[in-house]
């Protein structure tokens, strides 16, 4: 549900806010001839570098990323979630693995009109996990050296302990009156108090589990006693999914949307994402010449960026859904001839809400890893919200996603004179979802990856991104560091980041944007881009990410 996200991302990112000063500092970065990764966790990063320099590939390095990501990031990721891939391995064309969540087969659609839900029904908002099943295929069709070597790292984490990131402790203060359940208590609090940074935790029950994923691979938590009691967690919070539904999962493969902008071709995701769309749309609108004249800090630029965004959540909420259930054209919403009738409809000096377009007629973790052979990878992975639904599986240490809140109430359609959303759940859809993975390949080889967290942020940010550095070059620690604003689905028009330059405001405000201030700086940007024949990685500060690079 777009609206309930962004606002739990306005309030989830509150704490961070106060312990950032805008203008940002310059991100994590690195430079390196052979190997690039990064991710929002320093533990994630360093154990994918280390996968590589072992002699293993971008993907290998990616999965043991992901897993690693599980254990000392368990606020956005982990093994009782899911979400996407892109993959370019150097030789063919960019691929993708689906592994977001579906909706369980005894779903109760009515019960999803009355969110937010009570305490006692947050399971309902539990979908089947697809993070393992993702990562195994992802695995299996590109990885180099064997599955145990690639999860082994991320059990031994979770046996021996890691330190408690800036990011993490930030969060554990932020919700810890939300975090009751035992498991999480006994991990991460110290006499009721919420451990800080550096603080070593150990998690020997998710050891355990991730020393049998090594062992058996997926079988281990989609089936047997790690697979009923995930079932039983999920139900005795008041959820539907079944041992069925746990069994019956699969991640899909899908062709990325492509696009070429200014030469290079750009790859991204296609729906159940509405991310790739956004960026697409964006890309289709603008020439590289007309924005650079108008410059990246003008009031005219951004104005004309957010009517793009604009309308690319509009067409999100009349037009997407599971293309398994919904009918999803995307060739067509993204059509020459759509995309010149809506540059004709934008304006330097008027503004639409975003309900007005289209009438024709935020817990998550992003991370990059690149090799010396040219096989790139861009990888996002949630549970959704601070630690998902807050229900974790005791014995297995399996933290469980709230991501069924993604599907959209009526109530948010009815703006645009509809009675029900493309993407209303169903059983076994898929919730569109906002990341964005992405890759852009020029002369066949990848020159720039990127994707981000932050829920409904996420595509608006990558987009601002994509274009920062193929139309001004900007370079990917000054890109991820720079201020951004960000386009709410209701409410105003823009959200800039704190400490916008008052002419900036008055500029807008005159082109008819409502304008306010992001009242977080909690979302994040992972980005690597060709330097000459070396790899330049950074690393979003906003949640203390770290990039590395060799």
């Amino acid at each position: 549900m777009l609206r309930s996200a962004f606002a739990f991302c306005i309030a989830a990112g509150l704490f961070i806010a106060l312990a950032l000063a805008l203008p940002v500092e310059l991100g994590a970065r690195a430079l390196g001839q052979r190997y690039a990764v990064a991710t929002e966790s320093d533990t994630a990063t360093r154990a994918a570098l280390e996968r590589m320099k072992a002699g293993g590939n971008a993907v290998d390095a990616a999965v043991t990323a992901a897993l690693a990501a599980g254990v000392a990031s368990p606020t956005s990721s982990g093994l009782g979630g899911g979400g996407f891939a892109l993959v370019f391995d150097g030789k063919q064309r960019p691929w993708v693995i689906d592994f977001r969540e579906t909706a369980p087969s005894g779903i109760d659609p009515a019960a999803f009109e009355r969110r937010p839900l009570p305490e006692d029904e947050r399971g309902r908002l539990i979908g089947v996990p697809g993070e393992l099943k993702g990562l195994f295929e992802l695995h299996r069709r590109a990885g180099s050296q064997s599955w145990r070597d690639v999860v082994t790292p991320a059990a031994d984490l979770a046996r021996r302990g890691f330190r408690v990131g800036a990011h993490l402790a930030g969060m554990l203060k932020f919700a810890a009156s939300k975090l009751g359940d035992p498991s999480l208590q006994a991990l991460f609090f110290r006499s009721g108090v919420p451990v800080g940074v550096g603080a070593v935790v150990k998690n020997p029950a998710l050891a355990a589990t991730l020393d049998r994923i090594a062992a058996e691979g997926p079988a281990a938590l989609y089936e047997g006693p790690i697979a009923a009691e995930i079932v039983d967690a999920a139900q005795s919070a008041g959820g539907a999914l079944s041992l069925a539904d746990l069994r019956a999962y699969k991640p899909l493969a899908r062709e990325p949307l492509h696009v070429v902008f200014e030469g290079s071709d750009v790859y991204t995701m296609p729906p159940p994402s509405a991310g790739g769309m956004m960026l697409v749309q964006t890309l289709k609108l603008f020439g590289a010449g007309r924005l650079r004249k108008l410059g990246i800090e003008s009031g005219a630029y951004q104005h004309l960026i957010a009517e793009a965004l604009r309308a690319a959540i509009a067409d999100r909420m009349r037009y997407l859904g599971d293309p398994a259930h919904a009918n999803v054209d995307v060739a067509a919403l993204v059509s020459d001839a759509r995309m010149d009738a809506r540059r004709r409809s934008i304006a330097l000096d008027r503004t639409h809400a975003v309900p007005r377009f289209g009438l024709e007629g935020q817990g998550t973790h992003h991370l990059v890893t690149a090799d010396a052979r040219g096989m790139v990878v861009s990888l996002t992975t949630t549970v959704n919200r601070v630690f998902g639904a807050r229900v974790v599986a005791a014995k297995s240490g399996i933290v469980l996603n709230d991501e069924l809140d993604d599907f959209t109430a009526s109530a948010d359609v009815a703006p645009f004179g509809m009675s029900q959303s493309p993407n209303r759940p169903r059983p076994g859809a898929r919730p569109v979802s906002s990341m964005t993975p992405t890759i852009v390949l020029a002369g066949g080889r990848a020159v720039l990856a990127l994707g981000g967290s932050g829920g409904p942020t996420i595509a608006t940010n990558v987009t601002q991104l994509v274009l920062s550095n193929l139309v001004f070059g900007t370079p990917p620690e000054q890109a991820v560091s720079a201020r951004r604003f960000y386009v709410p689905s209701s409410g105003a028009y823009m959200l800039l980041e704190k400490g916008a330059h008052p002419a900036l405001v008055e500029n807008l405000e005159r082109r008819g944007e409502i304008v306010g201030t992001m009242p977080f700086n909690g979302s994040a940007v992972q980005m690597i881009a060709r330097d000459g024949n070396a790899w330049r990685a950074a690393s979003d500060p906003r949640k203390h990410g770290t990039a590395m690079a060799e």
